[in-house]
């Protein structure tokens, strides 16, 4: 691997808990054989992005408050070029998602999404960091490491002290930063009546051997921590906790079930598991950029643009990644003036008309893949959905998608499930499949072979049906196993699939046209012979 590693600042320079954790993967990195250059974000330059580019560097970006607009406009012309170490929350404006209900910032405080979103990895430190990242920017590159690190040097100081004899008194952060609260941290030990040692020194082994001395750490800091390394290290330590809900650290279900030379342990482990992750995702990069599937994307874009970044993000991340993505843009104001043109995209049908359901199904006649894989604005598949589509396609070759119905009448109404939103552990024979559509290009023919009764509906019901009748092909939903989500076709269906701007959740037009018109469908092909698994009749 050959790396360009940027942040603000590094060890030498700032002796903060980002820099730090930068410090020991630098090493961890070039230990194993990696070649890394460091550059500070305030001399890193658009001609160095370039220049590195051209040299085969892929570049992880960490703190980057002072990143040159130059290097960052270049920066964002890589899609999966970078990947994005998180060490806080610089994606909202103040870096504080803690005042608002569950983390969810307003938008307009939202900063950097596209930057975000471009890049091949995120790394988030811990499971709430991770969720705090995605939910905010919409996005679905994020890798939730779940582990801060520690030197082997710091797990030695650790060891050391673990077993130190301790006063009856609090640590508390002499630290000069508000976000630390040292102030509040003071007055909760005065009002539980707790004598307390104020506890710094730029030196670890001394910062460890005055925490040691402590049987409790009292914190409450006013942001949400990505991690918390001091929290964790009191608890190795054997420290009891006073603290608030802001920890990162105690998100993981790990945090409880550890502590003391028991969770020194762990940690030291885990530093190899934390290295091991990001390696993977960094080499699953080099080896994308090398091999593409025969697989071309066709996504939708009508009154939900906003979701396309994620869309383009978890496609461009599957472990088969595809050859292309298309996008195939149906006129309505509510996409009107969105830039097209900054999307992760090879091509774009930007029309001035809603061709509605059967537009992009025209795109496809184009493509000059084997595989075709459309999916619906609101549908984010797991990294090994393209994986599992070829998988059933080499045992079971048929149309396939994240949402099968098998139909129990000629209303459409009157159907089981599954895939998404529910789950089956096996491939699964269903009537017709929805939300992600994965398919052999040829088969578009059976589509247009019979005008369809409606144009207005019904795509997914008219192309199982004419497939099976013309040519036999059958229907499918691939396995989706509840415990391997990466698998699945959707994952956050219920999260994206429920607005007022779905067709089918829309104000009235919901129960009555929209499903009148699929009941319209279904029997259109029961009349025109229409075999379905449970070998319905009119």
């Amino acid at each position: 691997m050959k790396i360009v590693f940027v942040s603000d600042f590094f060890e030498d320079q700032v002796r903060g808990g980002a820099e730090i954790y930068d410090g020991i993967l630098i090493r961890m990195l070039e230990a194993s054989g990696a070649k890394v250059v460091r550059f500070s974000t305030q001399e890193f330059i658009d001609k160095h992005v370039l220049l590195y580019k051209k040299s085969g560097f892929h570049f992880i970006i960490s703190n980057f408050c002072n990143l040159q607009v130059d290097a960052y406009k270049e920066l964002l012309k890589l899609p999966r070029g970078y990947s994005i170490l998180e060490h806080d929350h610089k994606y909202i404006q103040g870096r504080d998602p803690s005042p608002y209900k569950d983390f969810l910032v307003p938008s307009e405080r939202i900063r950097f999404r596209q930057f975000y979103a471009n890049a091949k990895n995120v790394f988030a430190q811990s499971k709430i960091h991770a969720s705090c990242i995605q939910r905010n920017l919409r996005i679905y590159n994020v890798i939730n490491l779940g582990m801060s690190l520690w030197s082997e040097e710091q797990i030695a100081v650790l060891r050391k002290h673990a077993t130190a004899p301790k006063q009856a008194r609090a640590a508390v952060l002499n630290s000069s930063n508000p976000i630390k609260n040292t102030h509040e941290a003071v007055e909760f030990c005065s009002k539980k009546s707790l004598e307390f040692n104020l506890v710094a020194s730029p030196d670890y082994e001394e910062f460890i051997r005055q925490l040691s001395e402590c049987d409790r750490l009292v914190f409450f800091p006013k942001v949400l921590e990505s991690f918390n390394r001091v929290l964790l290290e009191a608890r190795m330590l054997g420290l009891k906790l006073s603290t608030n809900s802001l920890n990162g650290c105690t998100s993981e279900d790990w945090f409880r079930d550890y502590k003391g030379e028991e969770l020194i342990n762990f940690v030291e482990q885990q530093r190899e598991v934390v290295f091991a992750t990001i390696v993977e995702a960094l080499q699953r990069v080099e080896k994308r950029e090398e091999q593409e599937s025969d697989i071309t994307v066709i996504l939708n874009a009508y009154r939900r643009p906003y979701n396309l970044r994620g869309q383009i993000a978890a496609i461009r991340n599957q472990t088969t990644p595809p050859k292309q993505i298309w996008l195939w843009v149906n006129a309505h104001e509510d996409n009107e003036g969105f830039d097209f043109s900054a999307l992760d995209v090879d091509r774009v049908f930007h029309n001035n008309f809603n061709w509605k359901f059967y537009g992009r199904f025209a795109a496809a006649l184009l493509v000059d893949t084997e595989y075709v894989a459309i999916f619906d604005d609101d549908t984010i598949p797991g990294a090994k959905w393209f994986d599992n589509c070829l998988n059933t396609m080499s045992e079971t070759e048929g149309i396939l998608g994240s949402a099968g119905v098998i139909l129990n009448g000629s209303q459409y109404v009157q159907h089981d499930r599954c895939g998404w939103p529910t789950h089956n552990p096996q491939t699964t024979e269903v009537d017709l499949v929805g939300h992600a559509w994965f398919f052999k290009r040829e088969w578009l023919q059976y589509l247009w072979r019979e005008k369809p009764t409606t144009w207005h509906n019904g795509e997914d019901i008219q192309f199982s049906y004419l497939a099976q009748k013309y040519a036999g092909i059958k229907t499918y939903c691939p396995p989706h196993p509840p415990q391997d989500r990466e698998m699945h076709g959707s994952v956050l269906g219920n999260e994206l699939g429920i607005d007022n701007k779905a067709t089918s959740t829309n104000s009235a037009v919901s129960h009555q046209q929209f499903f009148s018109e699929r009941d319209d469908c279904v029997q259109t092909g029961l009349r025109g012979g229409w075999k379905t698994v449970r070998g319905v009749k009119l």
